[in-house]
């Protein structure tokens, strides 16, 4: 795919397009992987046959679920073309393949119904709170009845320890991530048996493991 995209869409996986190289250091460094690690052994592909990575940044969780479940095709999405190099050439080192799309969380490129399952990780709290309905309206739409979306970001400074909660913590787009504002936009998106399913802490603050189900057709 090929979309014009200006900066202002979207937030880069660092913040800044120029420190892209630092991300998956960071994520290591900071014990980010392990959670994806945790997300990937929870997840219960085996009748599963296509998955989104929504938000894939440079790739780790989709290449992790390709590596976990090779019979699923793994498609990873991303606007940051910077991003989406790294994780090609991290697919090609793995030896697994992924196919990698460019385009927006609100505007997802997919039909109705292409996927059965979902997922996002430390995606969700660089959008705003008109792009979190979005994102979350068009996950739905592009579930297949009966999938499933698994959503893992940073918690609401509300639920983080006092000493991070302003240092990390505090910015705007954090601040909508309390537990029962992403339950509830999960519901409002239509989603059934909402429910945060684990909290994990880090050196950066707890983190939540959210999933939703799109209801089976009557």
């Amino acid at each position: 795919m090929h979309v014009a995209h200006s900066h202002e869409d979207y937030i880069p996986a660092t913040g800044n397009p120029w420190t892209l190289a630092l991300y998956d250091p960071l994520n290591a460094l900071l014990g980010v992987n392990r959670v994806r690690r945790a997300i990937v052994e929870a997840a219960d592909l085996a009748a599963a046959r296509r998955v989104l990575d929504v938000g894939c940044g440079t790739g780790t969780l989709a290449v992790m679920l390709k590596r976990a479940w090779p019979h699923v095709d793994v498609t990873g999405l991303d606007p940051d073309p910077g991003a989406l190099g790294v994780a090609t050439r991290k697919a090609a080192r793995a030896g697994v393949t992924i196919r990698f799309d460019r385009g927006l969380a609100g505007a997802l490129p997919y039909p109705d119904g292409a996927f059965d399952r979902v997922f996002s990780s430390f995606m969700f709290h660089h959008l705003r709170s008109d792009q979190k309905r979005e994102m979350l309206r068009e996950v739905h739409r592009v579930l297949a009845p009966g999938g499933r979306l698994e959503l893992v970001d940073f918690a609401g400074p509300d639920e983080q320890p006092r000493l991070l909660r302003h240092l990390v913590h505090d910015h705007q787009l954090v601040r909508d991530n309390a537990a029962a504002d992403v339950l509830a936009r999960l519901r409002d998106a239509d989603f059934a048996d909402v429910r945060r399913h684990a909290q994990t802490s880090l050196l950066v603050g707890r983190v939540n493991h959210y999933r939703g189900t799109k209801k089976l057709e009557s």
